[in-house]
């Protein structure tokens, strides 16, 4: 099959679509700014593509307010997402939504990809876009109260905790906008990390300052465990450098302390750096030929929305300069 030939055109949001019978030219695994970007540039070259992921949006959904994406003052990440999707239908690709790609392994001149519902789907090139997953504590009570007050992302969850006393774990960007959409909903705001300082934004930081007494932070401190039976009820601290321990009674615990790229798909594949991140050169080439990652889960500096879909867009060229390398 030639570059551009046999493609049938499936609508996102019906009936999800993988077909098993078919080797498809491009493989997109995941549906956040650099899969979906990827999925648009592959469309418009008349590439014979799927789109797999688990979602729509990624990482995207996670984020409360965006002001830095061009051609928009602000838009939500939901809103953002959805705009995304939307440009997605227009195009002929076949898309599966709620399919999660387990493993991806080269077989001679095609890919082939393992879903979690025991699908095997073939590719001639595969772009990996699965980003990344919040990093948990593991701490004591903390798998347990998931849900019940342990909570991964405050955009979603902050408007659970009205008039709550909550704690947020971690003083990077991602706990500092977590502070920032609590401070219109909660009571007190405890605010832990390891570190002695404050890493985040400036114009963060300044917003948080200017709450006073609202915002209590404990830097130097680790979380030991989280309190509870049916719902969380508390915290336990301790000072990395006196030992002391100290117990703070709250009901929402907001864990921001980092993310973990989702590069288990080609561990053992693909070359990854000590993060675990997936090793790609500036046209988002992995160290296997035809295998291509774009976004978070790469060890491309800066991770920024804005980035991720521009690398999505270098990574479906790429991909299509090295499907026409190989005749289609």
């Amino acid at each position: 099959m030639g570059l551009g030939e046999g493609f049938k055109f499936v609508v996102p949001g019906r009936e999800p679509r993988a077909r098993e019978d078919h080797t498809y030219q491009l493989a997109v695994v995941g549906g956040g700014p650099a899969g979906l970007t990827a999925a648009v540039y592959a469309a418009s070259k008349n590439l014979d593509a799927l789109l797999i992921s688990k979602d729509i949006g990624g990482q995207t959904l996670l984020t409360s307010d965006i002001e830095n994406y061009m051609g928009y003052q602000y838009v939500t990440g939901r809103e953002l997402a959805a705009k995304f999707e939307e440009q997605v239908k227009k195009y002929p690709i076949d898309v599966a939504v709620g399919e999660e790609v387990v493993r991806v392994e080269p077989e001679g001149e095609v890919f082939s990809l393992t879903t979690s519902t025991g699908k095997t789907l073939r590719a001639r090139a595969v772009i990996v876009a699965t980003g990344k997953r919040s990093r948990p504590l593991g701490v004591p009570g903390e798998r347990e109260l998931v849900g019940r007050g342990v909570s991964y992302c405050a955009v979603c969850d902050a408007p659970l905790f009205p008039g709550k006393d909550v704690v947020v774990v971690g003083a990077g960007n991602s706990g500092a906008t977590a502070v920032v959409d609590l401070l219109k909903i909660a009571n007190r705001i405890y605010v832990v990390d390891v570190l002695p300082e404050w890493r985040a934004d400036p114009v963060l930081v300044e917003r948080i300052l200017a709450a006073g007494e609202m915002v209590r932070t404990f830097f130097g401190h680790e979380v030991a465990e989280i309190k509870g039976e049916s719902r969380v009820e508390g915290i336990v601290l301790k000072d990395r450098d006196s030992g002391e321990i100290r117990q703070l009674p709250v009901q929402g615990v907001f864990i921001e302390i980092g993310l973990i790229p989702n590069s288990e798909p080609v561990t053992g594949v693909a070359a990854l750096n000590e993060r675990g991140e997936i090793v790609v050169d500036c046209s988002c080439q992995t160290s296997v030929a035809g295998l291509f990652a774009a976004g978070d889960v790469t060890t491309v500096p800066e991770k920024q929305i804005i980035i991720a879909a521009g690398e999505g867009a270098k990574a479906a060229l790429a991909a299509y300069a090295y499907l026409l390398g190989k005749g289609g």
